[in-house]
């Protein structure tokens, strides 16, 4: 080998670079440690809300370590922030976190830009584009235009009712074209979702996450989140959702609202039908509605032994507001809906006054651990503007109030200052009350008792956490959301899963390196140990490398740096074995080195680059933990080339040179698979029918029994739980499936017989916080009698790292992005198939050859469907077909094609060597020869994928599964299918001519 001391040199430097890389990972990790000691040690157990208060303290405690010098290696110093920067990030299976990708309201965004108008053509439009956005690929603008230009008639988009507005006045005109106003909403629409961007990129980094992710996806108006050891799911989400819509409206006195709502509540008895209504008697009605009136006034109290009459409002009345006061009544938390659609019917607004005639009815914000609401009204206006909006807010800061309560502060700019003043000053003249509303909730509604407040300084206070006023004076500082963001996906895992997760992929990583390392020294003797240490470089050069990149370490990434392993053991048997194969010839120990090298180069490229194009496919199309896997692939597939025919070769030489013998087999293995000479070809018709067999069973089975479809592609809530004792799938799934829980649920046993994982469709096109919680609630409530005395609060906190018992994780995905995830997950396995044909096409130059390995990857791909068609209902783990899933398709495909090519790769030395053989005695001693390495590095990588499908954790037991069967088949294809049909198409051509 030329160039010896290059080698070297950049092997040595590659080395150190990966080892120094690494050195912030361990130096970020003894902080954080460090952090956590600390924060056990201030804060005990038996304080109330501890896990919270130790977080905050491990928090302030980082923040602080933030600036100073944590790392000093001679040459340069480096702050904990700098250190955290360089370390390796772990994903959200690893450390616990929430993943989400947040849809930002296009709709929302075009109404604000047309002004909120009531044109018909208009909103008709935007209902069509909701409904088209069910079933397309399209961005929601597009499809709005496209239900628009079905609709408009002569209704044009410049229209002084569309978007011919004020507000865009001078970059859109009444002669404009739709074209022309297209491009231009087209411009706004993206402007809009930038600034979502960055609102949100600006919350996240003063949330206080290490290593966030945050990317805008395509131009759909969907943004990627990624916060990896966040503890606070909550809060999390509360904070990307909040569009902190912050308005200041005047409020009505509460007791001026009374005889509306009673004359309200009169028409509702006519206009809404109850199911608890019963028939009373008319003298009883009145009697009954005297009494309504008189518990409105607060003048009598209601008999609750009183016979219930079809009373829709005054029924859900459980208190009425102070008098004076801005609270009209109060209502229980799960009837605000059912309250705000009755005040909003034209028949009872028509009761309103013409000086209230635009009262707006708003709910404020409940106590902790309250069931009841207060329900305010504002003076609102025709165009439904508030006097004062928080644009004016220029900073917002967390601060304690006179009774030591939570509040925030802000300060206004010129223009808010003076409209503040004139407010504050109206309302103490006429002892009225402000309203602060954030997101249509009133959090707080104060009167003014020392006249006019003049410098626009203010404050909100209300029922605030520490943590609630931290992070509203946050997301006033970074501004609102121009339109509501919902979470169409999201992916909760608590600590305690990914420390669990860390700890069997720990081991199955372990165990799978020590079986290969021992293999390669069974096998090939002396030369088994030279590939081993070659082998750990690898390692050390992957992990350095996925530091240096910044990339994010996965369950699956560990998964994919397993295989690695495995496959990076082919590269040295295709090595060692063609150099056994040149001393069998007689030739010497330093020649046979050389030549073994030269002639596996060609095989070693082509088997690596088809295997590593399918990981780019995966790459590109992935999301998440399988961009993970397809990354540390990609890393794997280059640092185990440049090991193998680089380090491998110096090791060798280095001992070949120094008078050192390789025989590179052992005494066991030394006649293993030598002087074989199948005749394969004469069997293929057999392999045909086996064949044909478990393709029509697989068919068979997938057109009847179908393939247990996941969440992400038919969309729908998953939730892990655990529970104290072993318990029934079936049970829980006929539980769940009960009309007033869930209608129809699934639970399968998910590991161990104490863990189940339940997904149901309830709501699936409904998002938002308050569904999460209300499904989270009937999750527990029907769980209860299982659970052991864990409350609502223990079940659903993801806090502790030790939990044993309650929610684990949660995923969500909702139909329109599960379409999404189908269609992109097509179209990756269909552009691998076609990039690999091209490929062989351009390597073999006969597209025969190619249609010989994509006709067996279709076989395999069929039978690893058909083999979970057919054993997904009875397997004792989950075998969901959902993305990880797509990952194991595409990584068969890369190593059925692995295995095909080094077959035609020999083919075509042979065809080019012994020009005077018949084409099927070079087919056949083609596919002899390479026997040794076929099922060597078959077993090999079995091996692997065994030592973790075993003790890996169960997230990606059935990812491994589908690997397996996909081994096994691959192999068996590569041998049988492949070679066959591009030898039958061959002759077939040659015949005819």
């Amino acid at each position: 080998m030329q160039n010896k001391g290059l080698v070297k040199l950049f092997a040595i430097l590659f080395g150190l670079v990966s080892l120094y890389q690494l050195s912030f990972t361990f130096k970020a990790n003894s902080v954080e440690n460090e952090a956590q000691e600390i924060a056990i040690s201030k804060i005990a157990e038996s304080e109330p809300d501890y896990r919270t208060l130790r977080s905050q303290e491990e928090a302030n405690f980082l923040q602080e370590k933030g600036t100073d010098t944590v790392y000093n290696i001679g040459v340069a110093k480096f702050t904990y922030n700098e250190v955290k920067q360089k370390a390796m990030n772990l994903g959200l299976d690893l450390k616990g976190g929430i993943n989400v990708i947040l849809q930002v309201s296009v709709k929302d965004i075009l109404k604000g830009l047309a002004n909120n108008t009531s044109d018909p053509t208009f909103n008709k439009a935007l209902e069509d584009a909701s409904e088209i956005q069910k079933n397309s690929q399209n961005t929601y603008l597009e499809d709005f235009f496209t239900a628009f230009d079905a609709i408009k008639g002569d209704t044009k988009l410049a229209s002084p009712d569309i978007f011919y507005t004020r507000e865009l006045d001078g970059e859109i005109d009444g002669s404009m074209s739709d074209d022309d106003v297209k491009a231009i909403i087209t411009t706004k629409i993206d402007e809009s979702i930038v600034s979502a961007f960055e609102v949100l990129r600006k919350r996240i980094d003063e949330f206080g996450v290490t290593s966030p992710n945050i990317q805008r996806l395509g131009s759909s108006g969907r943004i990627l989140v990624e916060l990896p050891g966040v503890k606070d799911v909550d809060r999390a989400t509360s904070l990307l959702q909040s569009t902190a819509q912050l308005e200041f409206w005047d409020a009505y006195k509460g007791e001026t609202f009374y005889q509306f709502i009673d004359q309200a509540n009169a028409v509702l008895k006519d206009i809404v039908v109850t199911d608890d209504a019963v028939e009373v008697e008319p003298q009883d009605e009145e009697n009954a509605q005297n009494d309504q009136i008189d518990d409105l006034l607060g003048d009598a109290e209601t008999d609750s032994t009183a016979v219930e009459e079809n009373n829709p409002l005054g029924k859900l009345i459980r208190g009425l507001g102070y008098q004076g006061g801005p609270i009209i009544a109060k209502f229980e938390i799960k009837d605000k809906e059912t309250v705000l659609d009755y005040l909003n019917k034209p028949q009872v607004r028509a009761l309103l006054p013409a000086e209230q005639r635009y009262a707006k009815f708003v709910f404020g914000k409940p106590e902790k651990d309250s069931e009841v609401v207060d329900l305010y009204a504002l003076v609102g206006n025709r165009e439904n503007v508030p006097p004062l909006s928080g644009a004016v807010v220029t900073d917002a800061r967390n601060q304690f109030g006179p009774t030591g309560k939570s509040e925030v502060s802000m300060q206004m700019n010129a223009k808010g200052a003076k409209i503040w003043e004139e407010m504050t000053g109206e309302a103490y003249s006429q002892g009225s009350q402000i309203a602060i509303v954030l997101d249509n909730v009133v959090y707080s509604a104060p009167g003014v008792t020392t006249g006019p407040i003049a410098g626009g300084s203010s404050s909100i206070s209300g029922d605030f956490t520490l943590n609630e006023a931290i992070d509203l004076a946050n997301v006033l500082r970074a501004g609102k959301l121009p339109a509501s963001a919902d979470i169409i996906q999201s992916e909760v895992v608590g600590p305690s899963l990914g420390k669990e997760a860390i700890e069997s992929g720990t081991m199955s990583f372990l165990i799978a390196l020590v079986l290969v390392l021992l293999w390669m020294i069974f096998y090939y003797g002396k030369a088994g140990v030279f590939a081993d240490i070659a082998m750990l470089l690898n390692l050390l050069l992957i992990f350095g490398v996925l530091s240096g990149l910044g990339a994010v370490l996965t369950l699956p990434g560990i998964a994919g740096i397993v295989l690695t392993i495995g496959m990076s053991v082919d590269a040295n048997v295709l090595i060692f074995e063609r150099i056994r194969e040149e001393l069998e010839k007689g030739k010497g120990q330093a020649e046979a080195i050389k030549d073994g090298f030269s002639n596996a180069l060609s095989s070693i490229l082509d088997a690596n680059i088809t295997t590593g194009l399918t990981a780019l496919i995966l790459f590109v199309f992935g999301t998440g933990p399988i961009k993970g896997f397809a990354t540390t692939l990609l890393i794997g597939i280059l640092t185990s080339l440049f090991t193998a025919i680089f380090i491998t070769r110096l090791l060798i030489d280095w001992y070949s040179n120094r008078g050192g013998k390789l025989d590179f087999s052992t005494g066991l293995t030394k006649n293993l698979f030598r002087n074989i000479n199948i005749e394969f070809l004469k069997k293929r018709k057999v392999a045909y029918i086996i064949s044909g067999a478990l393709l029509l069973l697989s068919l068979g089975s997938l057109f009847t029994n179908g393939l247990n479809q996941g969440v992400d592609f038919v969309g729908g809530r998953t939730y892990q739980v655990r529970f104290a004792q072993d318990i029934s799938a079936s049970e829980v799934t006929s539980l769940l499936s009960q009309p007033e829980v869930f209608g129809s649920a699934d639970a399968k046993t998910f590991g161990d017989a104490n863990q189940l994982k339940i997904t149901t469709k309830y709501k699936v096109n409904e998002s938002g916080a308050e569904v999460d919680e209300e499904i989270r609630k009937s999750l527990y409530q029907a769980l209860v009698p299982h659970l052991e005395g864990t409350t609502y609060e223990q079940f659903i906190d993801l806090n502790d790292e030790n939990k044993q018992i309650g929610l684990l994780e949660s995923y969500k995905v909702t139909p329109t992005i599960a379409d999404d995830i189908k269609q992109a997950s097509f179209w990756a396995i269909l552009g691998s198939l076609i990039v690999v044909f091209l490929y062989i096409l351009f390597r073999f130059k006969k597209w025969q050859y190619s249609l010989g390995a994509v006709a067996a990857v279709f076989h395999d791909v069929l039978i690893v469907l058909g083999v979970f068609s057919l054993t997904y209902k009875f397997m004792p783990f989950s075998m969901e077909i959902d993305q990880a899933f797509i990952a194991a398709i595409l990584t068969v495909i890369g190593y059925s094609l692995n295995d095909t090519v080094v077959v035609f790769d020999r083919i075509r030395e042979f065809f080019n060597e012994h020009t005077s053989w018949k084409f099927d005695k070079v087919v056949n001693s083609s596919l002899s020869s390479t026997l040794s390495r076929t099922l060597n590095t078959s077993l090999t990588t079995l091996v692997v994928l065994l030592a973790i499908f075993i003790f890996g954790g169960d997230s990606i037991r059935g990812f491994m599964y589908a690997l397996i069967v996909g081994v096994i088949v691959g192999t068996y294809s590569s041998l049988f299918i492949a070679t066959p049909i591009m030898y039958d198409s061959i002759k077939k051509l040659e015949d005819k001519k």
